[in-house]
Parts: C-alpha cells; sequence; structure tokens
C-alpha cells in the first residue's frame, strides 16, 4: 500500500466512505435519481389528503422505500407513514439542516430502475384521497396500470 492508499483507508476510517453522487443524494433524500419510483414537492406532500398516484406506486412497489423530508411537520407525512405502514413498506425521515431538498417524498428502489417520469403529473386531474378504515383496499387494483 502506498501512503496515498493507507491516507485514504484512515480517512474512510475517520469519515465513512466518499459517497456517491452527494448533490443527487441531498435532493433526493439520500437516495439516487435513477433508483427513483416517484418524487413528490413540498407543496404536493402539504396539500390534503394522500396522493392517489402514490399509493398505486407504493402497491405496485412493495420492496421500495419511502424516503421523507423531516424539514417538514410531521402532521403532513403522517398519512404517507399510516400508508406505507399498512402496506409493510420500510420508511425513513431525512432531516438535513445543511440543506433542505425541494422534495417532500420520494419512494424508491435500493437498486436503479431508470424510471423516465418520477415526478407527480401536474397536467392531469390530483386525485386526494385520505386511507380510512380499509375503504379503499379494493381500489388499488383498479387505478393499476
Amino acid at each position: 500500500m502506498g501512503n496515498n492508499k493507507v491516507d485514504e483507508y484512515l480517512q474512510q476510517g475517520i469519515h465513512g466512505a466518499k459517497q456517491t453522487k452527494p448533490d443527487e443524494r441531498r435532493r433526493f433524500l439520500t437516495t439516487l435519481r435513477e433508483r427513483v419510483v416517484i418524487a413528490l414537492t413540498k407543496a404536493q406532500v402539504m396539500k390534503k389528503g394522500v396522493e392517489m398516484e402514490v399509493l398505486v406506486l407504493m402497491d405496485e412497489n412493495p420492496s421500495a422505500h419511502l424516503f421523507l423530508n423531516g424539514n417538514i411537520s410531521y402532521s403532513y407525512l403522517s398519512k404517507y407513514i399510516k400508508a406505507a405502514k399498512k402496506r409493510g413498506i420500510e420508511f425513513t425521515i431525512v432531516t438535513n439542516k445543511e440543506y433542505d431538498s425541494e422534495l417532500g417524498l420520494v419512494f424508491a428502489h435500493d437498486h436503479a430502475i431508470d424510471k423516465e417520469d418520477i415526478y407527480l403529473a401536474k397536467k392531469k386531474p390530483q386525485v386526494q384521497l385520505e386511507e380510512k378504515k380499509g375503504l379503499f383496499s379494493g381500489f388499488g387494483k383498479l387505478f393499476k396500470k
């Protein structure tokens, strides 16, 4: 091992391994763009109700992970947390005091899927519904592509 290798090894021991694409990871709440199923802005997360498209994608991608922006009040995040728990989907609340992403929710896999359109469509009508007492348990099948 040369001095540079030893130096690099010691730095990793002190600071952890170097992270790839740190700017992208800050924006996408610790994950990478290539892994994202859907991303919502903070404003979209703070709307009343749960975006139906997110629920459908949760049903279709049960092994994906939900990342929520911890700089948003928990009262807005809780409806998505409840939906994730109901489906057995793991979630993480990400709080970065140095960088506040414009994204409020990122639903992503742990591997690349390279989905072209990851943002909630703004032009089609939004169906905003709240999940209560299993009322929507059968709706997921209706909205699958």
